[in-house]
């Protein structure tokens, strides 16, 4: 399926639209935490959109994860049944997709892979999507970083490695990030590069994630972004936006 496939959601549709589940095998009770919502919304939804940051990290689909198995087959069980389910990179698992063709981690679930930003359509209404990283121009260290890991070069050199060397690596990029969250803020995204991208791309409002500060914001001239929550058990923290005919509402878990 092509990651540029433009998705439309119209009468009678429902979709939902989570985030930042940073799911692995190291918290399995953020896993059964999001597993249980899905089931929860399975019946009501015809759409699924998970804007990055599904993992915690990703190494590639060859990836050995107890938690990335249960949600595959959950995944695979939503679209047996016709929901429309559709994937998108964030900075922690930007190598989703990795796989051959066929053997990719996304087309093992019969999910769509997306581009990040992309346009669909909401009940008419073009709205833009994306995980939101991009957006954080302010934080240059960042995006430096980003732009290198992107690359094809960078790729092809780390998916070359043994598994059990990404894996090391994966876990030392994670406790590095987890020492950074404690030296500095998460930062947001620079609100004057969102109202751009919002102008370039012909619309109005913007889904994204990344930043970790639900709920939705005014940029003024009638545009506004609506950011999904993170996810952590321990902390309480999840939930999940819900676009249906009859408006839009982010609802915490």
């Amino acid at each position: 399926m092509s990651r540029a496939a433009r998705l439309s959601v119209g009468a009678g549709e429902v979709a939902l639209f989570a985030s930042d589940m940073h799911l692995g095998d190291h918290d399995p009770d953020t896993a059964a935490q999001f597993l249980k919502v899905l089931d929860a919304q399975a019946s009501s939804i015809t759409h699924l959109f998970l804007l990055g940051d599904i993992f915690e990290a990703w190494v590639g689909d060859d990836q050995p994860d107890q938690v990335a198995a249960a949600l595959a087959g959950c995944l695979k069980g939503l679209t047996d049944r016709g929901v429309r389910v559709a994937l998108m990179r964030g900075n922690r698992d930007f190598l989703l997709g990795s796989g051959e063709p066929n053997f990719a981690w996304p087309e093992r679930c019969g999910a769509l892979l997306l581009d990040d930003p992309i346009v669909v359509e909401l009940f008419g209404e073009p709205v833009l999507l994306a995980h939101g990283d991009a957006w954080c121009t302010d934080d240059h260290a960042y995006q430096r970083f980003r732009a290198e890991v992107r690359s094809e070069a960078w790729q092809a050199r780390f998916l070359s490695r043994p598994l059990a060397e990404r894996l090391a690596i994966a876990r030392e990029m994670r406790t590095q990030s987890e020492r950074n969250k404690h030296e500095q803020d998460l930062g947001d995204v620079n609100d004057d590069v969102v109202r751009t991208a919002l102008i370039t791309a012909g619309v109005r409002r913007t889904i994204h994630g990344h930043t970790h500060r639900p709920g939705s914001y005014s940029l003024g001239e009638g545009l506004e972004r609506w950011v999904l929550p993170d996810w952590l058990a321990a902390s309480g923290r999840g939930g999940v936006l819900k676009v249906g005919t009859e408006g839009w509402e982010i609802t915490l878990t």
